[in-house]
């Protein structure tokens, strides 16, 4: 259990709501750990320390902040990206071409020529994709590194929208297909600049056994294609990511070590220095480094159940609301000054500000009794609950904060990201283009 990461949560609450960062004014807000952050990073390098180069990316879906893509870079962590937003996001934190692998099922031609004309590695999902990058070589040579994603299609974890390595995924080559390994072969051997493969077997609810077991089919898929050409081709592994998160208490477990000394197990010769590895981590980097802080703006009693609405819901923990067997969130109560609520334990729901009955982050839940003005926070959600937000209701994205403890002792905060002014949100709802649709499609008038 990490006694210094509550610590410095619980001093980062006080003085955010002695701030003003958090309370009427600023009724939800988040905030990241910065010394978690690097905590993690080294921790990550540490597991997979050893003769085997190693390139660690971060996951940029998990928290697309550029301050915090900045402090990672200063980690000597890059960015996997899946998209042109994620890419431009990675360039803004100045994560050199060499350390921004991109990956996506869906990249067009123009990404493609994009990212082979700035060197940045590429693994190709299908086929098809496999054909543009041959047609985009023979309008000139690139430093791009290259490969093929692979889905060895090993099974499902517990969540079956994380499991990106079933029978039936939309990701990569299906290796075990009929024909798929013997084509994927040919395919390396007619091209001597395919030098990856890559693989991601999933995320939250996927077992490390799972996870290390795609590693070893691929890792004998780069031995069979190196076989066959008769020299070391293949000389990169990406690992992909997907480490899980323990969301039911402080522990962080599994840690990196232990996937680590898994795939050490597993696949001994992924190690032994012949080939580099490529890792892309992004929810066990970041989510215990973070948490949502919320205003309780009122309390009511309905069919017997207590009920504390607060702002926090299901525009920032949408998976929460929506899937909740499967994203539970640990809720700690605060007092307005936030401190911790001594009040006695009542069952209650916390519900959010969303104009739909199930906004509820937590439901039937044992805290101390919430009144209006106290404050929750929702532990764990430093991945995606600040880079996934719902615009239900028109609810702007609230500001997010970077906090950590100075020589004195004293908490210091920076902000990552401003909170998303009522103006910026009419820009983005197309105030602009105010009266593009007045009189648009009216009937012509009817003569009798």
């Amino acid at each position: 259990m990490d006694h210094d990461s509550l610590a410095r949560r619980h001093a980062a609450l006080r003085e955010a709501a002695r701030a003003g960062l958090v309370g009427p004014d600023a009724p939800v807000a988040g905030f990241v750990d910065v010394t978690g952050v690097r905590e993690a990073a080294r921790e990550l390098r540490a597991a997979f320390a050893g003769p085997a180069p190693v390139l660690h990316t971060f996951a940029v879906k998990a928290a697309s902040l550029v301050p915090v893509l900045e402090l990672l870079n200063e980690e000597g962590v890059g960015c996997e990206v899946a998209s042109p937003g994620e890419l431009e996001l990675a360039r803004a934190a100045g994560v050199p071409a060499s350390r921004i692998v991109l990956d996506s099922p869906a990249k067009t031609v123009a990404e493609l020529r994009d990212a082979l004309a700035h060197g940045i590695a590429v693994n190709a999902d299908n086929p098809q994709e496999l054909a543009r990058v041959d047609a985009l070589l023979a309008e000139g040579p690139t430093d791009s590194p290259l490969g093929v994603r692979v889905n060895p299609q090993v099974g499902t974890g517990s969540i079956g929208a994380m499991s990106t390595a079933t029978a039936t995924s939309k990701f990569g080559v299906a290796l075990r297909d009929p024909g798929a390994e013997d084509w994927l072969v040919r395919q390396y051997v007619e091209r001597p600049w395919l030098t990856r493969l890559h693989t991601h077997t999933g995320s939250q609810g996927v077992a490390l056994e799972l996870m290390a077991e795609s590693v070893r089919i691929v890792y004998g898929l780069a031995e069979r294609i190196n076989r066959e050409v008769g020299g070391q081709q293949v000389d990169t592994i990406d690992i992909g990511g997907g480490l899980p998160v323990n969301f039911e208490g402080e522990e962080i477990t599994p840690r990196f070590a232990a996937y680590a000394k898994l795939l050490r197990e597993t696949v001994p010769g992924l190690f032994d220095g012949r080939y580099t590895i490529v890792t892309e981590f992004g929810r066990s980097l970041l989510a215990k480094q973070g948490f949502v802080a919320a205003l309780v703006e009122y309390t009511k009693t309905s069919g017997g159940r207590r009920i504390a609405v607060t702002h926090a819901g299901a525009q920032v923990a949408t998976r929460t609301v929506f899937v909740p067997d499967s994203w539970p969130l640990r809720v700690a109560a605060f007092a307005p000054d936030g401190t911790l609520k001594e009040s006695p334990d009542l069952v209650q729901d916390v519900a959010g500000p969303c104009c739909f009955a199930g906004d509820l982050v937590a439901r039937a839940r044992t805290l101390p009794e919430l009144s209006p003005g106290d404050l929750i926070a929702l532990w764990d959600t430093g991945a995606y609950y600040f880079s996934t937000h719902f615009a239900y209701n028109s609810l702007p994205r609230p500001a997010v904060h970077g906090f950590w403890t100075d020589d004195e002792g004293r908490t210091r905060f920076a902000t990552i990201r401003r909170g998303q002014s009522l103006a910026e949100l009419l820009a983005e709802s197309g105030a602009a283009e105010s009266g593009a649709l007045k009189g648009a499609g009216e009937p012509p008038l009817v003569r009798r």
